[in-house]
């Protein structure tokens, strides 16, 4: 059995063979099968956590999912950020006429037949999101949305040369490196905690011989940190939320109120032009943001009218409004949760479907809300001065 992508490490009595995977190779999940049949190990760590996991082995779940629950919780822009990362991996898989993940698919078949444990190795993916999202400060943010959503617009093709050298550890090594140095904030959540948490549960893993079924990015990392003792619940603790965020988020609608007010109390006219470039820059942005997403008419009105309020008060936002009207009128049909996978390859199936049309609403009605707040508080606090 050739050893390429393969990690072996003997430590306290125990075997750890680690194969290194491209997540879109056909080779990798083939490898993957012949490893655990030769090796008969007796545990088969996987590189997913359960909600992944879950996600694998129930194909249909996007029938189940309610549209008007993801925009009441508050999560149209992970799982827009979700589909977004999952574009461009995708893609790569059909063009080599395979599943996103087969290895790691495999991985779970072949622990079935040799009847080895399975376990589910890598930590939840919204906690692992949450450590990112709040590590990364707002340029980190700002940077960090446009790598993932330029993914969608990519037509980037890759050779089957290209993924053996994904597996390669010295490229990974460099890769990492380069990855460091653009977001040094993002490598630890993303690339080392997670070295750290896999590292601990395949060490802990039941049995004498444990294989490991990983992307090979986490490979070199896990050969370091398995050596040592990781504490589980402090990787798994979920960052509390500054309150930076909540005071600004006040501050600055109880700001524009008042300067409106005393604005009027000095010049009534100069009050009004504060207040109608409040309404119309608010209101045409995030009517902006949702003509872009090609949201119905009545979708776009209520953007207008929404913003104006919603920005206002941190706790509500234009996006939430129109996404529920654009979903009550043109509500997501079956047929558009099962063409969901398909359709989030292209900008235009991001557009076309139902679903992904109602998050990409909420999160461009939001950002235009925000951007018309921007201009419309530079042009409040112009006209103050201005009358003072």
């Amino acid at each position: 059995m050739a050893e390429e992508n393969i990690t072996r490490i003997m430590q306290e009595g125990k075997e750890f063979i680690l194969i290194g995977t491209a997540h879109v190779s056909k080779d990798s999940a083939e490898q993957v099968k012949q490893v655990i049949e030769q090796e008969n190990p007796d545990a088969v760590c996987i590189e997913l956590d359960k909600q992944r996991y879950a996600s694998i082995m129930d194909g249909q779940k996007w029938k189940d999912m309610d549209i008007f629950n993801v925009i009441k919780e508050k999560k149209a822009s992970l799982l827009l950020m979700n589909l977004a990362i999952s574009s461009f991996q995708k893609r790569m898989a059909k063009q080599f006429g395979i599943e996103a993940g087969q290895e790691m698919i495999q991985g779970i078949a072949s622990a079935k037949e040799t009847g080895a444990q399975l376990v589910l190795a890598d930590r939840n993916i919204q906690i692992t999101f949450a450590r990112i999202w709040g590590g990364v400060g707002f340029k980190g943010k700002m940077m960090l949305l446009a790598q993932v959503f330029s993914g969608i617009f990519t037509k980037e093709t890759i050779t089957e040369e290209d993924l053996e050298k994904m597996k390669s550890q010295d490229s990974i090594e460099t890769i990492l490196n380069e990855f460091s140095q653009s977001f040094p904030r993002l490598k630890t959540p993303l690339i080392d905690e997670r070295d750290q948490y896999l590292a601990q549960k395949i060490k802990t893993a039941p049995g004498q011989k444990v294989v490991a079924v990983l992307g090979a990015a986490h490979v070199p990392g896990i050969t370091k940190e398995i050596k040592k003792d990781h504490d589980l619940t402090a990787l798994t603790k979920v960052p509390p939320k500054s309150k930076w965020p909540k005071i600004v988020g006040w501050s600055i609608p109880i700001l524009i109120i008042a300067l409106i007010a005393y604005t009027f109390f000095a010049n009534p006219s100069a009050g009004w032009q504060q207040t109608i470039s409040w309404l119309l820059w608010n209101g045409s942005f995030s009517a902006l943001g949702v003509a872009i997403a090609f949201g119905h008419p009545l979708t776009i009105l209520t953007a207008f009218i929404a913003a104006p309020i919603t920005s206002l008060n941190p706790l509500i936002a234009a996006g939430w409004f129109a996404g529920i009207v654009q979903a009550f009128i043109k509500r997501p049909h079956v047929s558009d949760f099962e063409q969901l996978s398909d359709d989030v390859f292209t900008v235009k199936g991001f557009w076309r479907n139902k679903v992904t049309r109602v998050l990409l609403i909420v999160v461009l009605a939001n950002l235009g809300s925000t951007l018309g707040t921007v201009i419309a508080g530079t042009d409040i606090v112009r006209l103050f001065f201005n009358n003072l």
